[in-house]
């Protein structure tokens, strides 16, 4: 029963967000609520929430510390000379633009955290798509896959799980990995450059035509469209390239590029390389784990705005410009706190995640590295990370030994899903993702779920052929 109500409850929530007959927060509170009082555990409500709660509290102060950092270093321009290189390769060409966002996405990825990489890309990215009439979920979708390939660096954090729970070296399941990944970034680069090409025939050719700003810097903006379709209206999207929701239609002004406003009072060009070093300390930090990472976005957040904006009023002013971001943010990370606290309260997640493995035939225990993979893809999106690697793998290893699969193949295998993982409601990053780019997330889950998905077969088909797994 349990399996059948945590299905039941996971389906009602993703249907409801992506009819838009419910916000994203209010479904993560008040439907996990609901399906509590149906498992008859509702008078443990309020500890399931508390325990969610207490376990997502850091991930909220990390996120709400890094959105005011990295607010604040776009607001001083370190980021400005990223945009315009961008710009300059991208030439108003859509399709340029979408596989932009995909280098862009994957590079920046690096760093090993989802959060960043999101607010980077989006601020890089979205006054661009703004102004061609581009389609917001294309870069979101595109976003998100090319970090999920990305987050399989042992820093990233599914590598550590994986190594940590089987008891193996990190090292031994990511480096033989790097062929199907390297496919796996490969196959984002043609599905970024296919989405760029149907971006392409829907909004035309675009120019960019260079304006002087009042500080005698030259900067590009948007000059309107000059293709076969016009790029000035939001109405003629082309059929499962993008959604409705905020954020899909046109540009409405010059507000829409405030991105490269080389006259904005807010830069900062004496201390771009203060910035500059600050913004490498922080990453090198985080992948070092010198701090836990919370700690370091606060300590990063009071440096930057101290140093940038020494005045107090200038320091509101900055953390009330970011306000709308964090508000959303850290209230979907709490709201996600009530369905991850239900779930694994009441045992839901648990009995769904040991019926998915009793599924598994035995005549199938010699490719438990494919089913290990193909499961991978529907446990890494209705579960967190913490609770596939540390509760299933374990699970599925050990069924895979009882049939000659080394620990290995399964850890590898594991990997195959986190290009869908990215876009899943509970991790927090996606929310700053959507939320950045005024985007709904019903339409980021309609329009991003499919392509992530193909992209997991790819990566997991390849490493079946090379023989990694």
């Amino acid at each position: 029963m349990l399996t059948i109500l945590g299905f039941a409850m996971i389906a009602t929530f993703l249907v409801l967000i992506m009819l838009k007959k419910m916000s994203p927060i209010a479904a993560l509170v008040l439907i996990p609520a609901l399906f509590c009082v149906f498992v008859g555990k509702g008078a443990h409500l309020g500890d399931y929430v508390i325990k969610g709660v207490g376990s997502l509290a850091p991930t909220a102060a990390m996120l709400m510390f890094a959105i005011i950092y990295f607010g604040v270093m776009i607001d001083v321009g370190l980021f400005d000379p990223v945009v315009r290189g961008i710009l300059r390769f991208c030439k108003a060409d859509p399709m340029r633009v979408v596989v932009g966002t995909a280098v862009l996405a994957a590079i920046v990825s690096l760093d090993g955290d989802g959060s960043t990489t999101f607010m980077i890309t989006v601020s890089a990215m979205y006054p661009l798509y703004k102004r061609l009439g581009m389609s917001l979920v294309v870069m979101t979708g595109v976003a998100a896959i090319a970090n999920g390939v990305m987050n399989t660096l042992p820093w990233g954090g599914p590598t550590a799980r994986a190594a940590t729970a089987l008891k193996v070296d990190a090292s031994d399941i990511f480096v033989p990995m790097i062929p199907a990944l390297a496919v796996g970034l490969v196959a984002v680069l043609v599905l970024s450059y296919v989405l760029g090409m149907r971006e392409r025939r829907r909004v035309g050719y675009l120019s960019l035509d260079k304006v002087l700003t009042p500080h005698g810097e030259t900067v590009l903006v948007g000059a309107g469209g000059s293709g076969d379709a016009p790029a000035t209206t939001g109405s003629d999207r082309a059929p499962g390239v993008a959604g409705d929701g905020p954020g899909t239609d046109a540009p409405e002004g010059e507000d829409d590029f405030q991105g490269l406003d080389a006259a904005r009072e807010t830069l900062r060009p004496r201390l771009y390389w203060f910035n500059a070093l600050l913004t490498v300390a922080l990453l090198t930090s985080m992948i070092m784990e010198w701090l836990p990472i919370p700690v370091l976005f606060l300590i990063g957040a009071a440096l930057a705005l101290t140093v940038n904006f020494p005045h107090i009023p200038a320091q509101k002013a900055r953390i009330a410009a970011h306000a709308d971001n964090v508000v959303n943010v850290s209230g979907m990370v709490f709201a996600a706190a009530v369905f991850t606290g239900v779930l694994n309260g009441t045992g839901m997640v648990k009995h769904m995640a040991d019926w998915l493995v009793g599924v598994v035939p035995d005549s199938m225990g010699s490719q438990m590295g494919l089913v290990t993979g193909l499961l991978s893809l529907p446990l890494t999106y209705f579960m967190s990370n913490d609770g596939f690697y540390f509760g299933v793998l374990p699970v599925l290893a050990e069924a895979g030994a009882a049939h000659g699969v080394s620990s290995l193949e399964i850890a590898r295998a594991s990997l195959a899903g986190q290009a869908l993982h990215m876009s899943s409601p509970l991790v927090p990053a996606v929310y700053v993702l959507v939320g950045m780019a005024k985007v709904e997330f019903g339409d980021h889950t309609r329009f991003a779920v499919k392509w992530a998905a193909l992209t997991c077969l790819v990566v997991l088909g390849s490493g079946i052929l090379f023989g990694i797994i």
